[in-house]
């Protein structure tokens, strides 16, 4: 009887198992931080840049991604024709504006 309960005891320096959410825990709060600092900030300048391209009217002097400064000369669907000097027009897309300023007409 007395070999049975030796059996039965865990041996006097083995380590106990941590929780499984404690071996977890490392990951979990790594997840958190890319969230917090490299999804949402990425997701809020992309809602904003969607406002401004949305907002683009004709008159507004804008700025693209190339450095091409001019003034919109008409907005369509998905471009703009845009004036960048007498006689010269270009179509862009929409999605090339970085900065537009005020309209010439206010």
């Amino acid at each position: 009887m007395e070999f049975m309960t030796f059996l039965a005891q865990a041996a006097p320096g083995a380590p106990e198992q941590p929780p499984v959410l404690f071996q977890f825990l490392p990951l979990i709060i790594i997840a958190v931080l890319f969230y917090f600092l490299l999804i949402r900030p990425q997701q809020k300048k992309q809602k904003e840049h969607q406002k401004l391209v949305t907002a683009i009217k004709t008159g507004d002097k804008v700025i693209t991604g190339g450095g091409i400064h001019g003034i919109v000369a008409n907005v369509k669907e998905s471009t703009i024709l845009l004036k960048v000097a007498d006689n010269v027009k270009i179509e862009m897309d929409k999605a090339a504006v970085v900065s537009v300023s005020k309209s010439t007409e206010d």
